[in-house]
């Protein structure tokens, strides 16, 4: 007798059927199939096929210790015993507690007051509502605009997008959103034949002061990226450029607002991207790495100083009134006091030091390739620019999709890459070894010839 029972689907056709995915163009997948992993073990990711691949992008840059770290799992299972949630009003738990003091104690000596959120984006629009209010609570309201940097990228909120300046996300928002200055950006990719990283920084740095000079009456607060604009494909300049930037606001009595979500907990080489210019910015974003990528959480670091324009006895309004529902969950809170407990029982900046040295070394060939007009690095952070005319500089038409190719034969090769457009790039777990960082630069040298040349 015919059975009428459904047939039995993947795990990607069930996928498909109820799930809108992001930073995706859902019909590509009839082409190119989701990868429904199961499992994560170290510096690799499992699928339902026991397929295994290196996470050579730390899962959107946030598994920095690799998946399924023990010291992690075992803090959320013993919290989830104890206290799942409680509201942040007026109630207050004791990993959030735990976690303020230890950001608190390694962030720079100023940043000694903690606001948490629970994302990047959200982490920025705190940072973007605290300087705005506390000019307002100083009695400086006509400080209503945000000076950014061209390229640069904080997230996909209305408040985040409007600071940022990467076409792909933002154009189709443009009229939800405020107006931001824009100061050209310190990428050193555009330097000229010969410029030092070091020299052109501080020749941008010349073109903010330009505008500091004429809008800093009206001016909030400058936004960065301290030394990488990752989402803008993973462009680098040399710290001189904070220092700078830094100065300059001093001068003009503007906020300086670092954006380290993405760079920060060791991803530069040291633990702030900002310790490598020895300065300290007003507000500090952080997101990503911080619970090792077990739950989403954010925190903003901003001083004492700042604190206290909100603080009175008598005015509810003069007070920061941003929340949302999950602020300083017990569990995340918990992820993130593990996480940085592994910062300070193992010498992890030491031995990355060791995996920063290998990423150089396994891409040197890189440098030859006459599709590749750049090798750069900071850190842990490793980008390969392809481009059409290397002397030139001439960029693939990116609606060519030659990252895609990379992608692809990735996948075949027990590796997941997902290049930024045109650009390939490493960014993985710190848990990486040698030859697992040899076998990403040879899969990349295989994926970039294919793409290249098909």
């Amino acid at each position: 007798m015919p059975s009428h029972a459904p047939k039995a689907r993947s795990l990607s056709q069930r996928d498909l059927d109820v799930i809108w995915h992001p930073c995706t163009q859902m019909k590509e997948h009839e082409q190119y199939p989701l990868l429904p992993m199961v499992r994560g073990e170290g510096v690799y990711l499992v699928d339902d096929q026991g397929q295994k691949y290196i996470d050579a992008v730390s899962s959107w840059w946030v598994n920095i210790f690799g998946h399924g770290r023990q010291e992690i799992r075992e803090a959320v299972k013993a919290q989830v015993d104890q206290l799942e949630h409680v509201i942040f009003a007026g109630c207050s738990n004791l990993p959030a507690i735990e976690l303020a003091e230890k950001l608190v104690a390694i962030t720079p000596p100023s940043l000694n007051r903690v606001f948490y959120a629970d994302c990047g984006s959200a982490a920025v629009e705190v940072a973007l509502k605290m300087s705005f209010q506390y000019w307002k609570n100083v009695g400086e309201p006509q400080r209503t605009k945000f000076i950014a940097l061209e390229n640069g990228y904080h997230g996909e909120t209305m408040g985040a997008l409007s600071v940022g300046d990467v076409a792909l996300y933002k154009e189709t928002f443009g009229p939800l959103l405020f107006e931001t200055i824009m100061a050209p950006s310190p990428d050193c990719f555009h330097r000229e034949e010969g410029e030092s990283w070091y020299d052109y920084s501080l020749r941008q740095a010349d073109k903010m002061a330009e505008l500091l000079e004429r809008h800093h009456q009206e001016t909030c607060a400058v936004i960065l990226e301290p030394l990488v604009q990752c989402a803008g494909n993973m462009r680098m300049y040399h710290p001189v450029y904070l220092k700078r930037i830094r100065q300059l606001c001093d001068t003009y009595k503007v906020h300086l607002i670092f954006d380290e979500i993405a760079v920060g907990f060791g991803r530069t080489g040291t633990l702030f991207a900002c310790e490598q210019a020895d300065v300290e910015p007003d507000f500090m974003c952080v997101s990503k790495g911080i619970t090792g990528g077990f739950l989403p959480l954010a925190a903003v670091l901003t001083s004492d100083r700042i604190y206290q324009a909100f603080y009175d006895e008598y005015s509810t309004l003069k007070g920061f009134l941003h929340s949302h529902s999950y602020t300083g969950n017990p569990i995340a809170c918990a992820a993130g006091v593990a996480t940085l407990s592994l910062f300070e029982q193992q010498p992890v900046l030491q031995n990355n030091q060791a995996l920063i040295a290998k990423m150089a070394k396994a891409t040197e060939r890189f440098n030859e390739h006459p599709n590749v007009a750049e090798v750069r690095q900071t850190g842990m952070i490793l980008a390969i620019e392809m481009v059409k005319n290397k002397a030139k500089k001439i960029p693939f038409d990116w609606r060519e999709r030659r990252g895609i190719k990379v992608y692809q034969h990735a996948l075949t090769r027990g590796a997941l890459l997902r290049p930024l457009g045109n650009v390939i790039y490493f960014m993985p777990p710190y848990v990486i070894t040698e030859d697992e960082i040899d076998h990403l630069a040879q899969v990349a040298w295989e994926g970039l010839d294919i793409a290249v040349n098909d």
